[in-house]
C-alpha cells in the first residue's frame, strides 16, 4: 500500500533526484488543501513504485516554500530526475493529475 512522502529541507533534493516526483504543497489550516489530501493519499498508491508522492507543509518548511515562490496553496509541482517540470495551482482533479504523473512516466 502507497503512502506520501512527508518532504523536509533536509531531503527535499535527496528525494526528487531520480524518476518522476508529484510535490504537494499544503498546510493544515488550508480548505482547498484538506479538500485534496483523499486525491493525493490514492494516487500515492496509485503509483506505488513507479512514481514518488510527496507533501511539503509551507507552514513546517518555509524555506522550501520560499525557494520555490510559493504563493498560494495547494500549488502542486511535477518533478522529474531532481528538475521542476510542470506546476499547478489550486485543487486539481485525480485525474488531471494522473494524467501528468502519466505523461512524465512515459
Amino acid at each position: 500500500m502507497g503512502k506520501y512522502i512527508e518532504l523536509t529541507s533536509s531531503d527535499f533534493e535527496s528525494t526528487l533526484s531520480e524518476g518522476v516526483s508529484l510535490v504537494d504543497f499544503w498546510a493544515p489550516w488550508c480548505g482547498p488543501c484538506r479538500m485534496i489530501a483523499p486525491v493525493i493519499e490514492e494516487l500515492a498508491e496509485d503509483f506505488d513504485g513507479t512514481a514518488k508522492i510527496c507533501k511539503v507543509n509551507t507552514d513546517e518548511e518555509q524555506d522550501i516554500a520560499v525557494k520555490f515562490g510559493i504563493r498560494s496553496i495547494p500549488t502542486i509541482m511535477f518533478f522529474k530526475d531532481g528538475e521542476m517540470v510542470d506546476q499547478v495551482v489550486g485543487a486539481q482533479s485525480k485525474q488531471a493529475l494522473a494524467d501528468k504523473i502519466n505523461s512524465l512516466l512515459a
